[in-house]
C-alpha cells in the first residue's frame, strides 16, 4: 500500500461536475497521467468503480501483483480511486483488479480512459503521452467555411484496414503510410472529406470497429496515437477534413471491457430490456446514470479537442432512441407518457450536441437514424436533437431499389425516384451509399446494376450523377468510385486491380469529375438543404422515365438544369420547360467517352425560345444519350 502515493488531479469542482452528469473533459483527469510529484517521475492513476472493495494497479511494473500498487478511494462518495504510483511512466503495461462489494466478484479491467491499448489480442492498457506538434493551424483557422451547411460535402468513406493492403508483406497499411497514400488518393479524386469507420480500440476484426473497448485510444493495429494524430494532419495539410464514427449506442461485453465493470452494472443499464442488444449481443449505455452521460460526452468532445476531428457521424441512432428498437412485445417497456422513445436518450444527444457546438462550432455531427423521428438536424432550442446532419436512409432504400430495375419496368416506379423531394427538406440530410449496402449479400453497387455490361456501367454513372445533382451532401464508401464487381471484404482490400481495365478506369475518372463539377457549381450545394436550392421541371414523364429539375445557388444567376434519363434509348428532341430565355450549354455529361459512354452530347449552345412547357414560360429542345445524365448552364 505505501508504495502508492495519495495525490489527486480532481478538484471539488470536478467531482460535483462528474455527479451531476456536466464534466465535458473527463480524460484530463481519469486515466493514466505521467506527472512529477516530490520530484520523483511515475504515474497518476484514476478509475471510477463505486462497488469495488478494493481496485489494484497491476501491470509489467509489479509482475501483475494484485497487492503491490492499491488505490485509493476518495471520501466523497464519487467511487473514485486514485493514485499516484512512482517509476511507473510511458509505455509499461497496466490494467486495474478489482475486487467487488457485489459478492466478491473479481474483475481485471482495461483502463475506459486509456490513451493507448496493446495490440489486439492482447488486452492491456498502455500508460501513454506524447507531444505531437500539430502543422494545420490554417486549416482549423479556414475550417468554419470548408464544414459550413452551403459548402460542398462529399465524403469518402474508408475502412481503414482493408482500404489497400502492403501486398509483399500481407498487411494492412500504416498510419504513416496511410498519410501518403490515402491523402493523395483521396484529393486526387476531389473528394472534401473522408469518413474513417470507427479507429477507437476494439478487439475483434469482424466487427468493423463498432463494439469498442478503447473508446480514448486509436487502434493500435496502425501505429501509435501521435501517428494517427499525423494522418489527421496531412488530411487537413491538404485541405481535407476528417469525420469519425462514434460509436455511443452499445460495446462488448469482452471480459476487459466497460461491461459489469466493478462487479456491477456501472456502464450499462441494469435493466436487459434497456441495457441489452439482441441483435449485436451487446451491452446498451445507461444514459440514465450522470456518470456515463458524462463518459460520453468527454468521449465525443476528447476526438475533437485531441485529434482534430471535423465531425463525428453517430452510430446507430435509431437503436437508441427507441426502447421498442428490434424488441417484440412484452420485451420493452413504455416511458412514463406510455411513448417508444427513450427520454434519457433523447436528453442526452441534446446535450452531447450542445456541447459540441458550443466548443466546436466549426465541426458537424451526422447522426445515421433510419426512422422519421422528426427534427433530428434541428437546433435544440427550436426542439430538435441538435444534429448538423442527418443520414437520408428512404434515398438510399428507394434509389437502389429503382436502379435495381430493368429499364423497362422503371416507368411503373417512376415514384420511388421522385419521392424523396417530398421530405428533402425536412432535415439537413446527408445522401449515404455507404459499407452497409455492400456486404452480407447485398451485392456492390455495380452488382446491383441490370443489363449488359456497358448498360451496367452506365446506370452506375446515372446512379452517381443523380446523387450528385440531388440536395443534399454525399458520401461514397471505397470501391464504389472505381465500380468494383465484388461485395466489400474486411479481411481484402479495394480491387485496384480493376483499374488495369477500361470500364473501372473510366468509372474512377468520372466520380473525380462528379466531384469536381459539384465542388464548383454552387448551385448544387450552396442550398442543399432548402427549398429555395430546388424546382422540378417534370418529375412524372414516366412514359420516357426521364425526371428534369432546376438546381439553385444563392445568386439567381447560378442555376443549373439537370436531366436524367434511366432507359438505354437514345432521345432526341425532347422539351424541357424553363424559368428564363437565354441559352443552355452543356458543362456535364454522364455519356462522355472520357467516361466509358457512347459519346452522344448536346451542341454548345440551345437556344431557349418563348415557348411554354411543364408549366414554365419558356423550353428548349436537348437530346438525352441513353442511360445519362446532362447538366445544363443557364446564360
Amino acid at each position: 500500500m505505501a508504495q502508492t502515493k495519495v495525490y489527486s488531479l480532481f478538484t471539488d469542482f470536478d467531482i460535483n461536475l462528474f455527479k451531476t452528469g456536466k464534466h465535458y473533459r473527463l480524460y484530463e483527469k481519469f486515466g493514466s497521467h505521467i506527472v512529477t510529484v516530490d520530484g520523483i517521475d511515475g504515474t497518476y492513476f484514476a478509475v471510477w468503480a463505486p462497488s469495488a472493495k478494493k481496485v489494484s494497479v497491476i501491470g509489467d511494473f509489479n509482475y501483475w501483483k494484485a497487492d503491490e500498487h492499491e488505490l485509493n478511494v476518495r471520501w466523497d462518495s464519487s467511487g473514485i480511486w486514485e493514485g499516484f504510483i512512482p517509476f511507473v511512466g510511458k509505455g509499461n503495461l497496466y490494467k486495474y483488479k478489482i475486487e467487488s462489494h457485489n459478492n466478491g466478484i473479481i474483475t481485471e479491467k482495461a483502463d475506459p480512459y486509456a490513451r493507448r491499448c496493446e495490440h489486439p489480442p492482447k488486452t492491456a492498457s498502455v500508460v501513454w503521452e506524447d507531444t505531437y506538434k500539430w502543422k494545420d493551424k490554417t486549416w482549423l483557422k479556414n475550417r468554419k467555411k470548408h464544414n459550413a451547411i452551403d459548402a460542398p460535402f462529399s465524403v469518402y468513406e474508408v475502412h481503414l484496414g482493408s482500404w489497400k493492403k502492403n501486398i509483399e508483406e500481407d498487411r494492412s497499411l500504416s498510419y504513416y503510410e496511410l498519410a501518403d497514400d490515402l491523402v493523395n488518393y483521396v484529393k486526387d479524386m476531389n473528394f472534401t472529406h473522408v469518413e474513417l469507420m470507427p479507429i477507437m480500440e476494439f478487439p475483434y476484426d469482424p466487427s468493423w470497429g463498432y463494439q469498442i473497448t478503447g473508446y480514448f485510444a486509436p487502434t493500435s493495429r496502425f501505429g501509435y496515437p501521435e501517428e494517427f494524430k499525423y494522418l489527421v494532419d496531412k488530411l487537413h495539410q491538404n485541405d481535407i477534413g476528417i469525420i469519425l464514427d462514434w460509436v455511443p449506442s452499445h460495446f462488448p461485453e469482452d471480459p476487459h471491457g466497460l461491461g459489469f465493470f466493478d462487479g456491477s452494472n456501472l456502464y450499462e443499464h441494469p435493466d436487459p430490456k434497456k441495457g441489452y442488444h439482441q441483435d449485436w449481443k451487446s451491452l446498451i449505455f445507461n444514459y440514465e446514470r450522470n456518470e456515463v452521460r458524462s463518459f460520453l460526452i468527454s468521449n465525443a468532445v476528447f476526438w475533437l479537442d485531441q485529434y482534430h476531428a471535423d465531425g463525428l457521424r453517430v452510430d446507430a441512432v435509431a437503436s437508441m432512441l427507441f426502447l421498442d428498437y428490434s424488441r417484440e412485445e412484452g420485451e420493452w417497456e413504455p416511458n412514463m407518457y406510455g411513448g417508444r422513445e427513450n427520454l434519457a436518450v433523447i436528453s442526452f444527444l441534446k446535450e452531447l450536441n450542445e456541447e459540441i457546438y458550443a466548443s466546436f462550432p466549426d465541426v458537424q455531427t451526422i447522426a445515421e437514424e433510419s426512422t422519421a423521428f422528426p427534427m433530428v438536424s434541428k437546433p435544440t432550442s427550436m426542439g430538435g436533437l441538435g444534429f448538423g446532419m442527418k443520414w437520408m436512409m428512404g434515398w438510399m432504400h428507394d434509389t437502389l431499389e429503382y436502379f435495381q430495375k430493368d429499364p423497362i419496368y422503371r416507368k411503373y416506379h417512376q415514384n420511388d425516384i421522385t419521392f424523396s423531394l417530398a421530405y428533402a427538406f425536412t432535415e439537413n440530410f446527408m445522401l449515404p451509399l455507404s459499407h452497409d449496402e455492400v456486404v452480407y449479400g447485398k451485392n456492390s453497387i455495380l452488382g446491383r446494376m441490370p443489363g449488359d455490361e456497358w448498360q451496367r456501367f452506365a446506370n452506375l454513372r446515372l446512379l452517381y450523377g443523380y446523387m450528385f445533382t440531388h440536395p443534399g451532401t454525399k458520401l461514397l464508401f471505397m470501391g464504389g468510385e472505381i465500380g468494383q464487381y465484388n461485395e466489400w471484404n474486411f479481411q481484402g482490400s479495394v480491387e485496384w486491380n480493376l483499374l488495369d481495365f477500361n470500364p473501372h478506369q473510366n468509372t474512377q475518372n468520372y466520380v473525380k469529375a462528379l466531384n469536381k463539377l459539384y465542388k464548383t457549381t454552387p448551385a448544387l450545394y450552396e442550398n442543399g438543404f432548402s427549398h429555395e436550392g430546388f424546382e422540378w421541371i417534370s418529375y412524372d414523364d414516366h412514359k420516357n422515365s426521364v425526371i428534369s429539375y432546376i438546381r439553385k445557388g444563392h445568386k439567381e444567376k447560378d442555376q443549373v438544369v439537370v436531366v436524367c434519363n434511366m432507359t438505354p434509348n437514345l432521345i432526341e428532341n425532347y422539351k424541357i420547360g424553363v424559368n428564363q430565355k437565354g441559352k443552355l450549354s452543356e458543362i456535364f455529361n454522364s455519356d462522355d467517352e472520357a467516361f466509358g459512354g457512347s459519346g452522344v452530347k448536346n451542341k454548345k449552345t440551345i437556344s431557349i425560345k418563348k415557348t411554354a412547357w411543364n408549366g414554365k414560360d419558356f423550353s428548349a429542345d436537348i437530346t438525352l444519350p441513353p442511360l445519362g445524365i446532362v447538366v445544363f448552364k443557364i446564360g
